[in-house]
């Protein structure tokens, strides 16, 4: 299985799903013309990464801001790590948030309400 890597934009998050590793990032910002598209690949990567995955799978999540049709997106992303937690895997989700940006915290926390995997809230302090 080949890793995915998606250059970031002024629009869209950088993405790195590895599979050797499996370590999953998704970091920046989230406004992509078209949502559905953008992230189609995820989830088509993430059904094939459900097959093999590692014993640990640390999915990080940075974003500085993402839009309503990202945030939609996100579930169907979650929701197929969800189902690689279910199957009998480790898996954890690192959701990164600025110390003071409440609406991130707010979506991390939003998400750790409804997808069934263990979430770690990072707080993360300006130098």
């Amino acid at each position: 299985m080949e890793p995915l890597s998606i250059e970031g934009s002024p629009k869209t998050p950088t993405v790195n799903f590895d599979p050797v590793t499996g370590k999953l990032e998704m970091k920046g910002r989230s406004i992509p013309e078209n949502a559905i598209e953008f992230y189609k690949p995820l989830v088509v990567w993430l059904e094939e990464y459900y097959n093999c995955p590692q014993k640990l799978t640390e999915f990080f999540v940075h974003f500085e801001y993402f839009n309503t049709s990202s945030s939609k997106c996100l579930v169907d992303v979650f929701r197929r790590v969800e189902a690689i937690y279910k199957s009998g895997n480790n898996v954890i989700i690192h959701w990164y948030f600025e110390e003071d940006d409440g609406y991130m915290q707010e979506a991390g926390e939003d998400y750790q309400s409804i997808i069934k995997v263990p979430f770690k809230m990072v707080e993360v302090t300006e130098d």
